[in-house]
């Protein structure tokens, strides 16, 4: 098998992972799933950024911004009030910093995003169990 025919089974086998995740995923893991994707999109793109490759760099924090887009796409304001307005902004925020940080090719804007996501990561990875799930009424079971 030669290189290209392992990078493709290697890319379809990505794919059909990704796609098993995704059809079996709750809600709360997949926003997780978008959060790890944003992550690992601004960590290549770091490393393109520092090779020198500017389209790849490019791509990759293009991905991440549509990711991030996602994210926000995501929030359920009317439900969410407060905190949700607030995850909005930073997501706006974070995605202008990632156009500053291509235009710029500033590898110290692209830690500031994942600094910035990893904490968002952190707080939903931390949410109870008992919380993941809506309930009809907004609460977990028992309460």
């Amino acid at each position: 098998m030669n290189m290209t025919a392992k990078h493709s089974a290697l890319d379809q086998y990505n794919k059909v992972g990704i796609q098993g995740g995704v059809d079996a995923a709750s809600p709360h893991r997949l926003i997780q799933m978008l959060m790890e994707g944003a992550l690992d999109k601004i960590a290549i793109a770091k490393g393109h950024m520092q090779q020198g490759n500017i389209a790849e760099k490019g791509a990759h924090i293009s991905w991440a911004i549509a990711i991030i887009d996602g994210l926000k796409v995501s929030l359920d304001k009317s439900a969410g009030g407060e905190i949700a307005e607030n995850l909005d902004a930073l997501y706006d925020y974070m995605q202008r910093t990632l156009l500053k940080a291509n235009l710029d090719d500033d590898p110290a804007l692209l830690d500031e995003v994942s600094g910035l996501m990893a904490t968002i990561k952190d707080g939903w990875d931390n949410i109870p169990e008992e919380y993941r799930t809506p309930r009809a009424a907004g609460r977990p079971e028992g309460r």
